[in-house]
């Protein structure tokens, strides 16, 4: 494959990816198991970025009103600190901001800004995060 995944990085068992390039994940960040992340149009993962199980992370979609159902893409970018709950369903394009959390079982349909919490479908604002964060982590497990 042709991710680029910094040290102390994970990727657990069952994660199902699209293609094998496009994808940046920086230090001290895990990927769940069972997540399905298509990086056709890239995605980029920070530090500190925890990526629960079965969370689906998508970067091309259809455009339905051309007449032959054009594909496209975009570029998910995740910033540091972010912790997304399992479950939850990122759509093409997106920025999520430094230190958001995603509740389990979220779409997110819009960019999310630094320190915001969301929940629902599709995910709206339902609080704030401190902005103190200097946590690092380490998810390695005997089996990833």
């Amino acid at each position: 494959m042709d991710f680029d995944i910094e040290s102390n990085s994970y990727i657990f068992l069952g994660c199902k990816f699209d293609c094998k390039s496009g994808l940046t994940i920086k230090k001290n960040s895990v990927i769940n198991n069972s997540c399905r992340i298509d990086p056709r149009g890239g995605v980029f993962i920070g530090e500190n970025v925890s990526i629960s199980q079965d969370v689906v992370i998508l970067t091309a979609d259809h455009d339905l009103n051309t007449s032959k159902f054009d594909g496209r893409t975009g570029k998910v970018v995740i910033e540091d600190y972010v912790w997304i709950g399992t479950r939850a369903t990122i759509l093409k394009g997106l920025i999520i901001g430094k230190g958001a959390v995603i509740a389990a079982g979220s779409i997110v349909t819009k960019d999310i800004e630094p320190y915001t919490v969301v929940a629902g479908i599709p995910a709206k604002v339902i609080g704030r995060r401190s902005i103190d964060l200097s946590y690092k982590l380490n998810y390695k497990r005997l089996f990833q």
